[in-house]
């Protein structure tokens, strides 16, 4: 985490009453997985967990009608991009920005050379030397998704680079992605997965990767023990073998999604980027998002995420994630009341 990151809710002693600096959705209701993890917890604390969770990720195989050699289940897609990371040190990683910062960190921080991209190639050709993409789809922080087949093209155009695509916003879309079943087809392509997203339980550190045999018996062979403790292996269980447990209207969600940007772009003085997810990328005509978001969180205990640490982002950008109608509408007024001085 060199770079920072946003949800700092921690930092504000409980005057938070509506956190829009957070990518997970406060429309998902854990509560069925919570409770069922309550009598869970002195068996999980009580025993170690299996050193790799072999149950977990037969059981996701399962689900994902794939095999289990092809899961590896982590704690949370940041794990799997620290473990990518060091599997392949010190090789050549290209990053599509802006993005999340972590697939350069954790690259850096395991001697990789990082070269920053902000736009891919027409033709489809990475430079020679390039051997891993990085690529988050949809992406954070701009709620953007990549066609899916010039995403094939890029794959299919540079089988010597290694393609590692962060999907944890999969759940939050309508666009086509790459199932795990169809990313077989290649083996240069690593998909990142992250039920923490999904089930908002940021908590339970609870990802993983699907991918190509040999790609991924890589990665397993050089994981901590361990890694995945006993009460994220029972959520992942129950949830598993409970799918309609955690309900998610994403269509009604998408739906407030593009009311909240109608609203932001009626206020005047923002440019508000297109989005194919529940967050959007926002940028002040003038002024400072960190001044924005220190009136929000003083004046009306309100949390949005500055994305001016984001590499190819400046001081004037922040970042939301949508809320239910009644927070949203707080949202616009206040951000209104600081528009007029």
């Amino acid at each position: 985490m060199i770079e920072g990151h946003g949800d700092d809710l921690y930092r504000y002693g409980g005057r938070i009453t509506a956190n829009f600096s957070s990518n997970l959705s406060n429309w998902i209701d854990a509560a069925p997985l919570k409770a069922y993890l309550r009598d869970q917890v002195s068996e999980a604390a009580s025993v170690y967990p299996e050193p790799r969770p072999y149950t977990l990720e037969a059981r996701l195989a399962s689900v994902l009608r794939i095999d289990a050699e092809n899961v590896c289940a982590t704690a949370g897609a940041t794990e799997a991009i620290y473990l990518i990371a060091q599997a392949f040190a010190g090789e050549k990683s290209a990053v599509l920005q802006p993005t999340f910062s972590e697939y350069a960190d954790a690259c850096r921080i395991h001697g990789h050379r990082v070269v920053s991209l902000y736009r891919l190639p027409e033709r489809g050709n990475l430079p020679d030397d390039i051997r891993m993409m990085w690529l988050c789809n949809p992406n954070n922080p701009t709620g953007t998704v990549m066609e899916k087949q010039r995403l094939i093209h890029f794959i299919e155009e540079n089988p010597q680079v290694v393609f590692v695509v962060d999907q944890s916003y999969e759940d939050f879309t309508l666009r086509p992605l790459l199932t795990p079943a169809e990313a077989l087809a290649w083996p240069n392509v690593l998909l990142l997965h992250s039920m923490t997203k999904r089930y908002a339980i940021p908590g339970i550190r609870l990802g993983y990767v699907t991918g190509a045999t040999p790609l991924l018996r890589h990665l397993h062979t050089r994981r901590m023990p361990w890694s995945v403790n006993g009460l994220a292996i029972a959520a992942g269980l129950f949830l598993t073998e409970h799918p309609d447990a955690v309900p998610f209207d994403l269509s009604g969600c998408l739906a407030e999604t593009a009311r909240l940007q109608a609203g932001l772009r009626s206020l005047g003085g923002m440019d508000v980027w297109d989005t194919d997810t529940h967050f959007m990328l926002v940028r002040l005509r003038m002024g400072r998002a960190s001044a924005l978001k220190d009136y929000l969180v003083r004046e009306h205990g309100l949390l949005i995420r500055d994305a001016s640490n984001f590499e190819g982002l400046d001081d004037t950008y922040f970042r939301i994630s949508t809320q239910r109608p009644a927070d949203n509408e707080h949202l616009l007024q206040a951000i209104g009341q600081w528009f007029m001085g």
